[in-house]
């Protein structure tokens, strides 16, 4: 079981996250993660798109894939 710390209630959100969650089937919290997941590679790639507007699709997207390659697996 999970402990409210202090940055919890700072945010009323996160019960409701949390609960929401437990709800969620196995299968629908996976899809929710492949959901966001794309959805942060995304902004991560308009966001490239924004700094570097003059650079062509290909060149975008091998920025891209270094950066991404970059911060794999760099939280373990």
């Amino acid at each position: 079981m999970w402990k409210r710390s202090a940055e919890m209630e700072k945010n009323p959100n996160h019960l409701l996250y949390i609960q929401t969650l437990r709800r969620m089937s196995p299968e629908e919290r996976l899809l929710k993660a492949f959901e966001l997941s794309d959805f942060s590679k995304s902004l991560f790639l308009h966001g490239l798109h924004r700094r570097f507007p003059r650079l062509p699709e290909d060149a975008i997207r091998k920025i891209y894939l270094t950066r991404l390659k970059r911060c794999h697996n760099r939280n373990y």
